[in-house]
């Protein structure tokens, strides 16, 4: 069986101060086929350096949007129109995943 693809999705908007333990979480995650999507709303802090700080242990199928939007259900609905996973999961930029919620996820889906 083909591992199915989740796409994650992290609005954000100068989010410096939290973005690094949910960029962490995904990296952390037990299940390896996620589709990572940053839809950032033109921050002005430290979020975008954060994020690139952390590219090299992120999914390899990552993409980052930086661009103004109107709030954060603009930028989901930006991420959802991008995702190409089969299930879509959203984690806001002051939160974050237990390590296997994505595995969790994909195991009671199936």
């Amino acid at each position: 069986m083909c591992e199915l693809l989740v796409s994650v999705i992290t609005p954000c908007y100068n989010s410096g101060s939290t973005i690094e333990k949910t960029l962490e979480c995904i990296e952390n995650q037990t299940y390896d086929n996620i589709e990572y999507i940053i839809i950032d709303g033109g921050s002005t802090d430290d979020t975008l350096n954060i994020i690139e700080q952390h590219k090299s242990r992120l999914p390899e199928n990552l993409t980052v949007v930086s661009e103004k939007d109107n709030g954060i259900y603009d930028a989901m609905n930006k991420g959802v129109r991008l995702a190409k996973g089969r299930l879509v999961g959203i984690v806001n930029s002051d939160d974050w995943y237990e390590n296997d919620t994505v595995e969790q996820a994909v195991k009671h889906y199936r």
